[in-house]
């Protein structure tokens, strides 16, 4: 049996009967409205797959319940409009509608429309399950004053396009920072494009950046976008910001001053839109004194700074981040889920951490594989290295 609920919103009540027996014998479940406002209080009380609605009703017409059903829930809606109608049925497909049929009613056309609304409802929904458990990878856990404070610039700065620049040792957390501003921004439904700009070689960083032309080198046997482009209307992030060769810097400059790139190897200026967030370990002032960062560029980037405190100056969050990576090792590895007692807490607080939330989760993970249940201080002091 077909567990998929369809409203059916129509004034006249031979075209609903119509509807039911189509729909009923494909073994959908249908409920009807002779108007647009019983229509909205069956909706108000009930979740449906999809909503199939007459544009021309009497009172309210579809156009204007289209508008209040997209203020109300996600679910997608087919318009159903006569011949002379069709101006009004494009417009409702720039207004959000998913699909609209014409009268007399094609049968395999409604069938099509339907099923293909109702593959768009299944993708919705496995989309918000990812990118729930997106989010979810990309928590910044803890309450002591110092993240309080971080997720309060983080809420503040988000919905600007204010260059960020975060800080902070090796292993802090400072991409979870990059991953909320994004999230957290207009730009959310937009790529987000991340490059280690450490991992790349100096010769290849500014042709990952900005693309480059066919021919202009000895490997470049076709045209290809850079990071910049993919980004365009998104957030590039460019982590270890620190390490970029002082040509690619010169270029990254001229690309936020001016909003436009040149692929290597090409002549002509691409526009794009890109709201640029930075990383680094280092400290770029006294890399611009050394010569090896342009204080120019700091400038530019530095609209904003973010900085990421490390484990050390926020013991007390210990515990809420050992109880979130354990759920997340077993919710994501498969691995038994494990306890932690208070003496274990104590024992981890007084490691160095000298790499940070990344070093705390590889030693949750190590005495989650190694240990039994609950996990005691003897065991995190048997199975890590610095007790």
């Amino acid at each position: 049996m077909n567990t998929q609920k369809i409203l059916i919103v129509d004034d006249e009540e031979a075209i609903r009967v119509v509807l039911r027996d189509i729909l009923e014998y494909e073994n959908y479940l249908i409920e009807e409205a002779d108007c647009a406002s019983k229509a909205l209080a069956v909706l108000e009380k009930e979740k449906f797959d999809i909503v199939i609605s007459d544009i021309k009703m009497p009172g309210m017409d579809g156009i204007e319940l289209l508008s209040k059903i997209q203020g109300l829930c996600d679910t997608p809606v087919i318009m159903i409009t006569g011949h002379g109608d069709i101006d009004t049925a494009v417009e409702a497909i720039k207004k959000g509608a998913y699909d609209y049929i014409t009268k007399p009613l094609d049968i395999n056309r409604l069938l099509v429309a339907v099923r293909n609304a109702q593959d768009k409802q299944v993708m919705m929904v496995e989309t918000r399950k990812l990118k729930k458990k997106v989010n979810k990878r990309y928590d910044i856990i803890g309450e002591s004053k110092a993240i309080v404070h971080l997720k309060e610039m983080i809420d503040k700065v988000a919905a600007t396009n204010a260059r960020v620049l975060i800080t902070g040792e090796n292993g802090t957390g400072k991409e979870l920072v990059a991953h909320w501003l994004h999230e957290k921004s207009d730009r959310s439904s937009n790529a987000f494009i991340e490059v280690n700009c450490a991992a790349i070689p100096s010769e290849l960083i500014e042709s990952e950046l900005f693309g480059h032309e066919k021919g202009s080198f000895t490997s470049a046997v076709k045209q290809r976008k850079g990071n910049f482009e993919l980004a365009d209307n998104g957030t590039l992030f460019l982590d270890e910001i620190g390490d970029m060769s002082l040509s690619a810097q010169a270029k990254v400059l001229r690309a936020l001053q001016e909003n436009k790139i040149t692929r290597v190897g090409g002549e002509k200026d691409i526009q794009v839109n890109v709201r640029v967030i930075a990383a680094t370990n280092k400290n770029l002032e006294q890399e611009i004194a050394n010569r090896t960062f342009r204080e120019d560029l700091y400038h530019r980037l530095n609209v904003i700074n973010l900085h990421v405190p490390p484990l050390r100056e926020r013991l007390d969050d210990i515990p809420l981040l050992v109880n979130h990576f354990a759920g997340q090792i077993h919710e994501m590895q498969g691995l038994p889920m494990r306890t932690f007692t208070e003496d274990a807490f104590v024992e981890l607080k007084k490691m160095p951490w000298k790499g940070n939330i990344r070093e705390l989760h590889n030693i949750v993970e190590r005495l989650i594989i190694l240990c039994g249940n609950p996990i005691n201080g003897e065991d995190v002091k048997k199975y890590t290295s610095y007790i």
